[in-house]
């Protein structure tokens, strides 16, 4: 019984996480229309989106506006604080190290990411994903999905 309730816990929380992931390939899709690297995030908070963020570095000439950074300042914005441990950030792409280390001092409560990112991923620069997950109490997960191909060939 115990078995069977996880199992439904494990499948609703699955069927959420492909929803918003669905919503973060968007937020891709949209940095891709602007030559921008196809990198896409949304922020949900109890089940409904609070940020969302696509990267703008070309169009801002700025080398910190990831699509992670982009959300986290506007869900800071929506909540009126700059902690953000009640909320999940859906992203396209593994963070990097400034976007991981930013989901740190936020607080963020989850991380979903759809690839990993073997050039630049926080991973490739020694950060294991166990002491990330220990020193900011993060389950982070990695979603796969064909349409992620795009970011793969990017």
């Amino acid at each position: 019984m115990v078995e069977e309730i996880n199992n439904q816990s494990a499948d609703k929380l699955l069927k959420e996480d492909e929803r918003f992931m669905r919503l973060a390939l968007q937020e891709a899709k949209e940095a891709g229309n602007l030559n921008e690297v196809p990198v896409g995030a949304v922020i949900v908070l109890q089940g409904s989106v609070i940020a969302r963020g696509h990267n703008l570095c070309e169009r801002l000439r700025d080398f910190t506006a990831h699509a992670e950074m982009q959300a986290f300042t506007s869900a800071s914005e929506f909540i009126g604080g700059k902690f953000l441990d009640k909320c999940t950030l859906y992203v396209t792409l593994e963070p990097c190290p400034m976007c991981a280390g930013a989901g740190f001092w936020t607080r963020i409560g989850r991380i979903v990411y759809g690839a990993p990112d073997l050039k630049r991923g926080y991973r490739r620069w020694g950060v294991s994903q166990t002491k990330l997950v220990m020193a900011v109490k993060l389950e982070i997960m990695v979603y796969y999905t064909r349409k992620l191909k795009l970011l793969l060939e990017f």
